[in-house]
């Protein structure tokens, strides 16, 4: 399979790698402690390219292909999932929706301050009732004569929900259940009626923050609309097929974090006169969690592969989704196993990374959801 070059991705690699351990590790655990979102990480992020990794040069971004972005997360995840779960949302949905489908007017005014870190971007499609099912939205916007629309309304389980400068959301401009009664706006912080609502108190991924976005007459213009009206929920699905594997990629960095600490602890424990790495019971364990990481790494790449070259990759990239954070999962669970009684404690990073790794299973389609479409495709006959 080609990725992409390989002394690329080692410079980006290493460079992500060296921004986690320099702003990111030594703040890390206060910040998920206290659910303190460091909005100024985030703009150092946009500093360095991270958040503008698959924008194009002439928007202020870096201009990369989905192997690079892959790694970034995964380099920035290993050291705080939290973080890179606001990386990966940053680029992929909001950034992301508006490179897809907004006008050339829309790009200059809002994909450089998005790139930079000037601005955080937030996405909105879930509602409190409408999870899975966003075909029953009840956040709507109506014509305000020939120029304006009203939203009203609210999406919740939001990403930088309250901390977000620019918001894209969809909302129901047609009848319910119409794929094509949805439209997408991008909306900015600011803007009167528009208020971020309550923030989450989560088991894991603390450091990311997630709010409920609240609309209450908020009057937008139709020039704030991207793409054509009824459009939102066929761009979203477009969108999220991308979006999955920014959640693969972060998996795997939660994968990959948890692997390299039960390997370290592994050689460095010691019981009955030896490391406990020479036992059985971890060695097997170990070599469990290494197959799955290289797995759901190819998977992984292949999905970015085809979005990469334009094609379409919405059973692949459901496929590296499911398996990813299945196994990020297993592979964290494990890893507390392997500390043992240090597992359960805050002195050693994997249980940050049990914690955190449950919401890959959740975020951006369940699992359930993943089943849901990978079989749908299997069944049209794209095998």
């Amino acid at each position: 399979m080609h990725t992409a070059n390989s002394e690329n991705l080692q410079i980006i690699q290493e460079s992500a790698r060296d921004f986690a351990e320099k702003y990111i590790r030594p703040d890390m655990m206060k910040w998920d402690e206290s659910q303190h979102f460091p909005v100024d990480v985030m703009h150092k992020l946009g500093e360095h390219g991270f958040l503008g990794v698959l924008v194009p040069e002439e928007y202020g971004g870096s201009g990369l292909g989905y192997q690079e972005y892959i790694t970034v997360i995964v380099e920035i995840s290993k050291v705080c999932s939290s973080i890179g779960l606001s990386v990966a949302a940053h680029n992929s949905l909001c950034t992301g929706h508006i490179l897809a489908f907004g006008n050339e007017e829309q790009k200059k005014k809002y994909l450089p301050k998005l790139a930079s870190g000037e601005w955080i971007g937030a996405w909105g499609l879930t509602e409190s009732n409408t999870g899975s099912d966003a075909g029953r939205m009840a956040c709507v916007a109506e014509k305000d004569g020939d120029d304006h629309w009203i939203i009203n309304g609210a999406k919740n389980w939001i990403t930088h929900g309250k901390s977000g400068d620019a918001a894209v959301v969809i909302v129901r401009t047609g009848e319910l259940l119409d794929s094509h009664g949805m439209t997408a706006f991008v909306v900015d912080r600011g803007t009167p009626g528009f208020t971020g609502g309550k923030k989450e108190d989560k088991l894991g991924m603390r450091a990311s923050e997630t709010a409920e976005m609240i609309f209450d007459n908020v009057r937008v213009h139709k020039d704030q609309m991207l793409g054509q009206e009824g459009e939102g929920f066929i761009q979203s699905m477009k969108i999220l097929d991308g979006g999955r594997i920014s959640i693969a990629a972060l998996s795997l960095g939660i994968a990959k974090g948890s692997y390299e600490a039960s390997v370290k602890y592994a050689k460095e424990r010691h019981q009955f006169g030896q490391p406990i790495a020479n036992f059985q019971g971890i060695s097997f364990k170990l070599a469990d969690m290494a197959t799955k990481i290289e797995a759901a790494e190819l998977l992984t790449r292949q999905a970015a592969y085809l979005k990469n070259n334009g094609k379409k990759m919405t059973k692949e990239s459901a496929i590296a989704k499911y398996y990813a954070s299945e196994i990020c999962v297993e592979i964290a669970t494990d890893a507390v196993q392997v500390h043992g009684g240090y597992g359960y404690t805050k002195e050693f990073p994997v249980e940050k990374f049990f914690r955190d790794s449950k919401l890959c299973t959740i975020g951006e389609g369940t699992s359930e959801i993943q089943k849901l479409v990978i079989s749908r495709e299997v069944l049209k006959g794209n095998i």
